[in-house]
């Protein structure tokens, strides 16, 4: 039959186009998870940028740091006194360890 056959016909282009529409929407919303995966990768990698900058600050102000205890504790009366394991340590020698 004829017209059997023409409306077969119908039913395969529309699901043909379906189809294709449904492909289309599928590639552009993969499309769209790669954008935003690629955007969250630049900002990951500003931030360890940023924290790996923070770390190497951090570190120098440490060694800096460190080097001034030692040197404060070279001339630190609190650590030559005799009486330094007395329990509380004597004003006066506490306030010439304190920064003016």
């Amino acid at each position: 039959d004829v017209f059997q056959s023409h409306e077969e016909d119908d039913r395969k282009v529309r699901r043909r186009e379906k189809n294709r529409v449904a492909a289309q929407r599928s590639r552009k919303k993969q499309t769209q998870k790669a954008d935003k995966l690629h955007e969250e990768y630049e900002s990951l990698e500003q931030e360890n940028t940023s924290l790996k900058r923070e770390i190497g600050k951090l570190t120098d102000e440490m060694k800096h740091l460190s080097e001034v205890l030692k040197d404060h504790e070279k001339i630190c009366p609190l650590l030559h006194c005799t009486m330094n394991f007395v329990t509380v340590p004597r004003p006066d020698a506490l306030a010439s360890c304190l920064p003016r």
